[in-house]
């Protein structure tokens, strides 16, 4: 089956009016590119996976950061803002494996240190919307380097 947000023109609308808000947010391509594809990794989305790392390389990331995203904590290649977001996409997308609050108080602290309220909302929109297109994906079967559109 090809995926449902092109199969019903009027889902694309509503889903490219989140993306835009998302890059009107003040937050970097970048930034929203290694926050997906860490969102991605964690969903088993090889699509997403595929197209993320795809998207980084034309944005000129380095091989070193791209490769690393998987095991963020222990590589020396981000900044404490990346960390935050990138933790703030762990908590969002694992919201099943939680026992407390989904984000803590002290992961909210650090967020504000980096982001502002806008930047803070892409955030959270990129990482729902990122969500959302891993599980339309993987229910469909999506193969990854689906040329999408």
């Amino acid at each position: 089956m090809r995926n449902p947000a092109f199969v019903l023109p009027d889902a694309m609308k509503g889903i490219g009016s989140i993306i835009k808000a998302v890059g009107q947010g003040g937050i970097t391509h970048e930034l929203q590119e290694i926050v997906a594809l860490r969102a991605s990794q964690l969903n088993g989305c090889s699509a997403c996976v595929h197209a993320h790392v795809q998207n980084l390389r034309k944005a000129g990331e380095s091989e070193d950061r791209i490769a690393a995203v998987a095991a963020w904590r222990e590589a020396p290649f981000y900044t404490d803002a990346e960390r935050a977001a990138l933790e703030l996409a762990e908590r969002a997308t694992r919201l099943a494996d939680r026992s407390k609050d989904a984000v803590p108080d002290e992961l909210w602290d650090r967020l504000r240190g980096h982001y502002d309220e806008e930047q803070l909302s892409a955030l959270i929109l990129l990482i729902g919307v990122t969500n959302f297109f891993n599980r339309l994906n993987s229910v469909v079967r999506e193969p990854a380097g689906t040329s999408w559109g």
